[in-house]
């Protein structure tokens, strides 16, 4: 389960990130995840369980945006959604494509909380 791997190295540029900008925790944490990242929903659904109890990350929001993957033909310049890698294109058959998108794994946004807002 790599997932796991993926999310402590979350937590890892969380922490970092809070102690750049001098916060005390993480409010909210937002997610761009490409449907062929090769990332199982519930498997990071798990580890994110597993793994955060303790870390800056415990008490934060977590928001995943999912990212439909797209791919352009090679042949025919159409643009079509895919759900595996090697698609043969809808209009032409051919399986000669780009993929314009769907294997994105980052960190969109980290709403960080700082001392003050944490005293008030």
């Amino acid at each position: 389960m790599h997932e796991l791997s993926i999310v402590l190295s979350i937590v890892d540029t969380a922490e970092a990130q809070a102690q750049k900008y001098e916060a005390t925790g993480v409010e909210r944490i937002d997610l761009e995840i490409g449907t062929l990242a090769g990332i199982e929903p519930d498997a990071l659904a798990f580890a994110w369980e597993a793994a955060l109890p303790g870390t800056i990350l415990a008490g934060a929001e977590r928001h995943i945006h999912y990212i439909q993957a797209r791919a352009r033909c090679l042949d025919c310049s159409h643009e079509f959604d895919v759900q595996q890698l090697y698609e043969a294109c809808p209009q032409c058959g051919e399986y000669f494509t780009e993929l314009l998108q769907g294997q994105e794994l980052k960190i969109k946004s980290i709403t960080l909380t700082t001392a003050e807002e944490a005293i008030s």
